[in-house]
């Protein structure tokens, strides 16, 4: 609900304002990192062998992990039967690919180990005005156009895309570029239930999730060095 930890109550009260304001529940939404109450989130985003890995690396990086506890029933921070009735759609995995379809083919997916999340869905990095036109660059936006590939991406825009109060050169170039490409520019929600409805209900195997876990390990190692 807002950049630090809410309670169940507040958690709650948050989305009714939202319904309030909107007419509507949120159809999608991220954790925030520093927010105790996200669900599914640290180590637990992870299995087996690739949570140990994570645990480790945050460790070494950042210190010890919070324990994230809105998928716990027994804790104040619960709302993880709210985010199940409420919103459809939460991101999980962020890749170093343009073409976030490619680099996440199953999703929209369910994981039946993580049950009240509705669907989970991936993005591309893009965290800064930096990695952002790195993802975004002339070469990457014609490997997505002749992949007939599908982006979504991951962004702060407060994170220096103004520079002297001006939007960023480079990124102006690059968005002009891409608004000319003919694409289908639409929020990530309409892209997910188009993917939904034209491939119905995934539920994700051991073996995919395995897989999406071991490439997000890497990426974390090699582009964000750890960056939670």
């Amino acid at each position: 609900m807002t950049y630090h930890t809410s309670t169940r109550e507040q958690t709650i009260q948050g989305l009714e304002k939202f319904r309030r304001l909107f007419g509507h529940d949120p159809c999608s939404m991220a954790n925030h990192t520093g927010c105790a109450e996200s669900i599914y989130w640290g180590g637990r985003r992870l299995s087996g062998v690739h949570r140990t890995m994570y645990n480790m690396l945050h460790l070494k990086l950042n210190g010890a992990d919070p324990e994230f506890e809105g998928h716990i029933e027994t804790s104040p921070l619960f709302w993880g039967d709210v985010c199940r009735d409420k919103i459809k759609y939460v991101r999980n995995f962020v890749l170093g690919d343009i073409n976030t379809l490619k680099a996440c083919p199953v999703m929209p997916y369910h994981d039946p180990d993580r049950p009240y999340v509705n669907f989970w869905f991936a993005a591309s990095e893009g965290q800064s005005r930096k990695s952002f036109n790195a993802i975004l660059t002339e070469a990457n936006q014609d490997k997505l156009v002749e992949e007939a590939g599908a982006c979504i991406m991951y962004t702060h825009l407060a994170r220096g895309f103004l520079e002297n109060g001006r939007i960023s050169k480079r990124f102006r170039v690059l968005m002009e570029r891409m608004s000319k490409l003919n694409g289908w520019f639409v929020p990530a929600r309409t892209l997910l239930d188009f993917i939904l409805q034209s491939r119905g209900n995934h539920v994700i195997t051991q073996e995919e999730r395995c897989d999406i876990e071991r490439r997000w390990i890497w990426h974390k190692i090699v582009h964000t060095r750890g960056r939670t």
